[in-house]
């Protein structure tokens, strides 16, 4: 039996364009359904709004509400080679049901184009990530 949330959610992908395991979400009545907020209008203004970040503490806010408003946890974090350009920087969204696969590519590339206007922002993840930082 699917339940329907109280609240516009995110319209189902083609089958097998994607492997987001929305209707494991939908047939649990115990499930957690807000990333099914995130409907294609909304992605598309979070896109525009990570895109338009202009500080480490922004990009770290962000970060921060995906987590808190949709239970999504962003990682960054230099890969395990040098980081000679925004590519050496892992991004990831952490794989839950309900989160699109294109969702999962879109967002780590809206951070991408953000640190590669303000390189400022990739030296503070760096920063952030050094040797004798705290942890």
């Amino acid at each position: 039996m699917m339940t329907t949330p109280p609240f516009p959610i995110r319209k189902e992908c083609p089958p097998g364009a994607c492997d987001c395991k929305r209707e494991l979400l939908l047939d649990d009545p115990q499930a957690d359904l807000r990333v099914l907020r995130l409907t294609k209008e909304e992605e598309k203004r979070l896109l525009e709004r990570i895109e338009a970040i202009a500080s480490y503490v922004e990009l770290m806010r962000v970060s921060a509400r995906l987590q808190e408003q949709l239970g999504v946890a962003v990682r960054i974090q230099p890969g395990p080679h040098e980081v000679r350009t925004v590519r050496g920087f892992q991004i990831e969204l952490g794989n839950r049901p309900g989160l699109c696969r294109k969702t999962r590519q879109a967002v780590p590339a809206a951070i991408r184009k953000c640190l590669d206007r303000h390189p400022d922002i990739a030296f503070a993840i760096l920063n952030a990530h050094d040797l004798f930082a705290e942890q």
